[in-house]
């Protein structure tokens, strides 16, 4: 018995922060969990620019609601719901989420929450589900009778990545990828099916027109 575990943001969807930063002429909110492995630390550095600039939730979620998913991103969630179950673990937030996953289909999503001041605006901090988000939640379903196939394109996802039965990187930054070769890496859709299907050692699927 198989779940995949997938990354949101870089894998699924562009990075919330930076198409936010880039919007809002703010080069310091481009730092991701790409650069920064401490997600506290960068949490923090996030929040401190948000009240720097006078920005809260309310300018996030108008950034959000015209985000599209990555080309193919849907497709590829389709196919993968097809012939196993699969789940989203991300750092992002319940309050970024929903026009996302509306666009997506509707994918399981376990993620964080964000606490807001009195005025639902400023955000002042954040509630993570529980430690080590990724890597608990990845023991958790093994202790449940689940292997485990992850990717994911960050620091954030290494622990995810190497727990279970296989991780792959998915268009992650070169110098993620030169620091752990024993995690194939792939750039596109295909590959990524392609790889999830031979680490639970199904067959290639037939495509139309194919005899």
């Amino acid at each position: 018995m198989y779940i995949v575990c997938l990354d949101l943001e870089g894998v699924l969807v562009p990075e919330i922060w930076v198409t936010f930063a880039r919007e809002h002429g703010i080069p310091a909110l481009e730092r991701t969990t790409r650069d920064e492995p401490d997600y506290g630390r960068l949490m923090d550095y996030r929040l401190a620019h948000l009240r720097r600039h006078g920005l809260g939730l309310r300018e996030l979620q108008e950034t959000i609601a015209h985000m599209r998913p990555f080309p193919g991103a849907r497709a590829f969630l389709d196919e993968l719901r097809s012939f196993t179950q699969a789940v989203i673990l991300s750092d992002t937030f319940e309050e970024f989420a929903r026009p996302l996953m509306e666009q997506l289909n509707w994918p399981t999503l376990l993620c964080n929450r964000l606490e807001t001041a009195a005025d639902g605006n400023n955000i002042t901090g954040v509630h993570l589900r529980c430690p080590q988000t990724k890597l608990t939640t990845v023991r958790a379903l093994q202790s449940a009778g689940y292997e485990t196939i992850a990717a994911g394109d960050s620091y954030n996802d290494l622990d995810m990545l190497q727990a279970g039965k296989a991780g792959f990187l998915f268009r992650s930054t070169p110098a993620i990828r030169a620091a752990h070769p024993e995690l194939p890496a792939c750039d596109t859709y295909e590959e990524l099916l392609a790889g999830i299907r031979r680490a639970m050692e199904l067959p290639a699927p037939e495509r139309k027109g194919e005899p």
